[in-house]
């Protein structure tokens, strides 16, 4: 029932295709190489561009190397302006200056926090990988009534101050509705995810904007903000899948869209479910394709671990479970 509600068209929305493109702007900024062909699969290491003029990017290749292996094991979505960051990747949108995909690998050691980290000592800051003509700025979204939403969680990287800071680069920020959105639901399907994680072996998770078609007067369009001098799209919604590998060797798959609008939070997360093809439709690549189907024992299936959560958060006072 939710779903219609908050979901609609979406099973129908279908999403576009294009070409393996590589940017290459190294007249406008440093970049340095950080995987090799071993790491990155079917790319060209001299198209995998790490920014190196950021203060708060400060790469190890070879520890980048090991740790992008890790974080796209089961294989890229699409190989359009790869980025790769210290604890994940993304694909940058030139167009809609946002990102296509960001992929992440948790365990639950790298959940773990430090007291000293926070992110009030953090900015957001533009990612000078980026060509000037096609990156988001912080401009963009004064005044523009959206939240600077993470893509790749800062709550996710609580241990190092340096790694919480990297995630507030803004090729990894989307405009989200504040209020009952990235403040709301969508918070919450962040916590989940690293509830999951810290109750799994490993765990993997996807996360990028779709642009989802409505209907009107029998004909479909597709209709969608854009904010600043920049036009920096609105995503209609957001979706974000797990891959969670258990202790058994056996992996679940996890599913959910939102729409990019203000949200009771009453409403549980299992009515964002949505079936994995759905958003690879709409997106127009495939997730997870390295990982054999006959691994993945379940998707989307009703868990005790999605209960449990929201349990917790029916909890007065209670901390992030």
């Amino acid at each position: 029932m939710f779903k219609k509600l908050i979901v609609p068209g979406f099973a129908a929305a279908i999403g576009c295709t294009g070409g393996i493109l590589f940017e290459r702007h190294r007249n406008q900024v440093n970049f340095s190489v950080s995987a090799d062909s071993s790491v990155v699969d079917g790319i060209n290491p001299s198209d995998v561009l790490m920014p190196i003029s950021s203060s708060q990017i400060k790469p190890t290749t070879d520890q980048t190397s090991s740790r992008v292996s890790t974080i796209m094991k089961h294989g890229y979505p699409s190989y359009d302006s790869v980025r790769l960051y210290k604890n994940f990747v993304l694909s940058y949108d030139r167009r809609l200056r946002t990102a296509n995909w960001v992929f992440e690998h948790l365990t639950p050691q790298s959940l773990d926090r430090n007291a000293s980290v926070s992110r009030k000592n953090c900015d957001f800051f533009e990612d000078p990988s980026i060509h000037p003509s096609f990156r988001a700025r912080n401009q963009d979204f004064k005044g523009s009534g959206y939240d600077r939403g993470h893509l790749a969680p800062a709550g996710n990287y609580r241990s190092n101050q340096e790694e919480g800071c990297q995630t507030f680069i803004l090729s990894n920020i989307s405009p989200q509705v504040g209020v009952g959105f990235n403040r709301g639901v969508w918070n919450n399907l962040e916590k989940y995810v690293r509830y999951r994680a810290r109750r799994a072996k490993n765990l993997w998770t996807v996360t990028g904007p779709l642009y989802l078609p409505r209907n009107k007067n029998g004909k479909k369009y597709v209709k969608y903000e854009v904010i600043g001098d920049h036009d920096v799209s609105v995503p209609t919604h957001f979706f974000k899948v797990l891959l969670v590998e258990n202790d058994d060797g056996n992996y679940e798959i996890e599913s959910f869209v939102i729409q990019n609008k203000q949200i009771d939070d009453n409403i549980p997360l299992k009515a964002f479910k949505v079936p994995i093809d759905s958003i690879e439709r709409s997106a127009g690549f495939v997730l997870f394709d390295k990982m054999p189907k006959q691994m993945v024992r379940s998707m989307n299936s009703n868990n005790r671990f999605l209960d449990n959560f929201h349990k917790s958060l029916t909890q007065k006072d209670s901390k992030e479970p």
